[in-house]
């Protein structure tokens, strides 16, 4: 995207604007960060049911008798061994190792597959997987953001609410698994997924259908929400923020996320690379940590060890569920055992904080 090219707007710019929600640039959107308050909606998502309009995140199909083995190539799992209507959390990585990006790939058809990259991240995955796209390929990658919009339904209500719009039940959808149903006079796409610590679905649906699926779950009791909120509830849960916390000069075993990768296929790009990273020592560690003084770290500022610097903050702020403050960061792997006591440098001043295990929070861990 240029400099100068124009904000692009979800098919709920105009909702968005008459709920009242502030909006603000986001990876080339215009995108609501807020409706009234940030922490409000937060624990609202906590407590009962938000939505969020998740439509600037990017919508792939992949499709063609090759599609398969395009993803096994570049995905770190086996999208081939996925059956159809489940889906599985991924990162791309490149030929060194580092992220690409982090993406959920669902498999529609034995041929067919979507995939939903991140809103600054999408042209980068389309280069990518045409880069490694055999050249007597007939494997389609097609982009169809613009033909639909996201909405999330997050919260210990979100099932409920959805279940009872909905002409299926709801409730026994499984976890990473996507079907088809109505609600209302909208066909929709409903998958089990989301991005806050909390249960619900992140739902697909015609963009001339947006409007009238976001007001139905608001009329049925969920509070739209923005992406503020959505931020500090992503970092409660220890979900990790691609160009935050990985990008391409960190990799997912330094980033913790070495559970979603297969290193050993034959074929897969960065599968050298990672089998290398994996059978050496790391030298950094992206951890979790709580600040024990008094202050609110932020993206940028340096993790220290007494005087020395040993690492970086990847994100934080203040944790409304926690009544706390919170952070993400990579430090030097002796520094990143849980108990190890840190201090985080805000504005020039040494805060103690904790290292702990992530996540901070869990629905399971709450109850």
């Amino acid at each position: 995207m240029t400099e100068n090219a124009p904000m692009q707007r979800t098919p709920l710019y105009e909702t968005h604007v008459a709920q009242g929600g502030r909006l603000v640039p986001f990876a080339g959107w215009e995108m609501p960060i807020q409706y009234a308050s940030i922490l409000e909606e937060a624990r609202a998502v906590r407590n009962s049911a938000g939505i969020f309009d998740v439509s600037h995140m990017g919508r792939l199909e992949i499709s063609g008798s090759g599609a398969a083995g395009l993803l096994d190539s570049v995905l770190s799992i086996n999208a081939s061994a996925l059956r159809e209507g489940r889906a599985r959390y991924n990162v791309i990585c490149d030929e060194t190792g580092g992220i690409v990006d982090d993406c959920i790939v669902y498999r529609r058809s034995d041929s067919a597959f979507l995939l939903i990259p991140n809103a600054s991240n999408t042209e980068a995955v389309i280069q990518w997987l045409t880069q490694w796209k055999p050249a007597d390929s007939e494997v389609a990658v097609v982009n169809v953001t613009s033909e639909y919009a996201m909405i999330a339904v997050q919260g210990p209500d979100a099932v409920g609410i959805v279940n009872s719009l909905c002409d299926i039940d709801a409730s026994a959808v499984r976890p990473f698994t996507t079907v088809q149903a109505m609600i209302g006079s909208s066909q929709v796409w409903l998958a089990r997924t989301g991005y806050t610590g909390e249960d619900g679905f992140e739902i697909i649906v015609a963009s001339d259908r947006a409007v009238d699926l976001w007001l139905a779950l608001a009329g049925a009791g969920c509070v739209p929400c923005g992406l503020g909120a959505r931020d500090v509830l992503r970092l409660e849960a220890g979900l990790l923020l691609y160009g935050n916390d990985m990008d391409t000069d960190h990799n997912p075993y330094e980033a913790g996320l070495d559970r979603f990768v297969r290193p050993d296929r034959d074929g897969y790009v960065a599968g050298p690379a990672l089998m290398r990273i994996r059978d050496e020592s790391l030298s950094w560690k992206l951890v979790g940590f709580v600040i024990t003084g008094r202050g609110i770290p932020r993206h940028g500022y340096a993790i220290l060890s007494g005087a020395e610097s040993i690492g970086v903050v990847s994100s934080g702020g203040h944790s409304p569920t926690l009544e706390t403050s919170i952070g993400l960061g990579y430090v030097g792997i002796e520094h990143a055992e849980p108990g190890t006591v840190i201090q985080i440098d805000i504005r020039d001043r040494p805060v103690d904080a904790k290292v702990i295990e992530l996540p901070f929070y869990s629905r399971r861990r709450s109850e």
